[in-house]
């Protein structure tokens, strides 16, 4: 009986082990890991294995024009924004988003990503948004959460934002790719982007009174 217990016990930790191991080669963090390697080695393909960007970039298209009253004072043409029109220019301007991560991870530059757009009527650069809730002063915190379901995961990363003396967490969705994870979507830009319109605001307000 002491022998058997003595096998189970040792089957228990190999198999532990194992799903530790394997977690931390495939799973969601390594994933993010991965991604963000690839940007710091302004490598593409790498990124783009990790990062299923038309499904992110797309996404955010359809996050940024259902907030676009509440954005409209962050954007060029905000007038046309708060209008609605933004939705008009959606697959031109998710086109050009893709454009801008692909920019970004090559040179790791904000700028460089922002000055890739075309000149148009609209021009929304993700970029220049995503600057406003990762701003240069920011800092990464780490991984507030990871709930793992099935083939889906969805992962908070906490970034510090000292303009607000606060703290951003962006939700990021990921799927089981098999061998690996990838990122699909960030599921909570838009609310956070008109979280940061309305703090900007209630601070250009305080500043005035």
């Amino acid at each position: 009986m002491k022998r058997l217990l003595l096998i189970l016990v040792l089957v228990v930790l190999v198999v532990g082990g194992y799903l530790y191991y394997r977690d931390l080669t495939t799973g969601p963090k390594f994933a993010l890991g991965q991604a963000a390697k690839a940007v710091h080695d302004h490598d593409v393909s790498s990124f783009e294995k990790y990062v299923d960007v038309e499904s992110v970039t797309g996404s955010l298209v359809d996050q940024v024009a259902d907030q676009g009253k509440a954005l409209g004072m962050m954007l060029p043409g905000g007038g046309l924004v708060a209008k609605g029109m933004l939705g008009l220019a959606k697959p031109q301007l998710a086109k050009a988003a893709r454009k801008e991560v692909q920019r970004f991870v090559e040179t790791g530059s904000l700028e460089a990503a922002a000055e890739s757009q075309p000149q148009r009527l609209v021009k929304v650069s993700l970029a220049g948004l995503a600057s406003k809730v990762i701003s240069p002063e920011s800092s990464f915190k780490g991984v507030k959460y990871v709930n793992e379901q099935g083939e889906q995961a969805l992962v908070g990363l906490e970034f510090t934002q000292p303009k607000f003396d606060t703290t951003m967490v962006l939700e990021v969705k990921m799927r089981d790719r098999g061998e690996y994870w990838q990122v699909t979507e960030i599921t909570n830009l838009g609310q956070t982007l008109a979280h940061v319109a309305r703090m900007e605001k209630q601070r250009l307000l305080g500043g005035k009174q």
